[in-house]
């Protein structure tokens, strides 16, 4: 069991499942497919992942006590993350989800009300205190924790999702801190393992570059050079993507940290949050440790292995990163 610290958004947030197809057509009245309310949020979201999964997880977040930010707390307190992590912010995270027939979102996540409000460094420094892992999301509020999280010992672990920019100046401190950095592919400016190596190239202190890939999986870079693709895998079908990322994400750091392997933790990754996006608010629905270990004997994911550069090239970048190349593919399992 890992002793990990996360620091993120817990919102209430309210799914829809909308009949046509993004973007959509006015209409004054449009009854959902389906609805749901639950709590979600970067935060939250991987603190419940990681926790499931048996670790002792340690979250850092905001919540009002009005009535969204009651039902947050009694959530969090159903899943074993309230504590002194949880500061009054006097008011609550919202959000709203329109999810298509296909699976993909549209979030509109409220966040203004609470932007302006800091956290505590001195309850963060606390609840970091002999962790294993610190996890930071891109969150606002997280901002004046990054250089506190950098001088933890202790890895780092960082997902910007929406990314277009390797030297974007919001995502910044974040990138430079980061020894597990995670994204998602939509946004990227060139291919997947292209990312890879230009994160290598500018952030020297990054170790490990995991990018979600949606229908197509989901890619992992190591600084050796190794590079893993891993195949989408759906047990229960698709009915939701949102969160899809945050499962992916805190999936893999839970293996990782209980095997170093990073084929083996990818897999995992990938087939938690694969069957995560087949229930309607998959932020609220996760799997244990052997569950998804069972799982796993029934629903194999397809890994290749290459790398995301040849040894011995030489550095074309300017950077310090070795050029990218198109990753031949020199293993496969599953």
């Amino acid at each position: 069991m890992a002793r990990i610290v996360v620091v993120g958004v817990a919102s209430l947030y309210l799914a829809a499942g909308v009949a046509g197809e993004f973007p959509l057509d006015y209409a004054p009245v449009s009854e959902p497919d389906w609805i749901r309310a639950g709590v979600t949020g970067s935060g939250a979201h991987i603190a419940k992942v990681l926790n499931a999964l048996g670790n002792d997880v340690r979250l850092c977040t905001l919540a009002g006590t009005d009535p969204a930010g009651l039902a947050v707390r009694e959530d969090l307190r159903a899943n074993g993350l309230s504590g002194a992590g949880v500061v009054d912010a006097g008011a609550t995270w919202l959000g709203v989800v329109l999810v298509a027939p296909d699976g993909r979102r549209m979030g509109l996540p409220y966040m203004a009300a609470v932007n302006a409000v800091g956290y505590p460094a001195e309850t963060f420094h606390r609840l970091a205190a002999g962790v294993d892992l610190a996890v930071l999301t891109n969150a606002r509020f997280c901002r004046p924790l990054v250089a506190d999280a950098g001088r933890l010992p202790v890895p780092v672990a960082v997902d910007v999702h929406l990314i277009s920019d390797i030297d974007d100046p919001r995502s910044r401190p974040w990138l430079e801190v980061a020894d597990i950095l995670f994204c998602s592919h939509e946004r990227l400016p060139c291919e997947p393992h292209e990312w890879v190596a230009r994160v290598f190239g500018h952030y020297p202190g990054c170790q490990v570059v995991g990018i979600g890939m949606g229908a197509d999986g989901a890619m992992l870079g190591l600084r050796d050079g190794t590079l893993i693709r891993a195949g989408a895998v759906t047990p229960r079908g698709v009915v939701s993507t949102a969160g899809a990322g945050d499962a992916l994400f805190a999936s893999f750091l839970h293996a990782w940290l209980a095997t170093g392997n990073p084929v083996d933790s990818l897999q995992a990754a990938v087939l938690h949050a694969g069957w995560k996006i087949g229930d309607p608010m998959p932020g609220t629905a996760s799997l244990s440790e052997g569950e998804l270990a069972r799982l796993s004997r029934v629903h194999q994911v397809k890994i290749l292995v290459g790398r995301w550069f040849r040894p011995g090239q030489a550095d074309q970048t300017g950077r310090g990163a070795r050029q990218s190349v198109p990753p031949p593919v020199t293993v496969s399992r599953g």
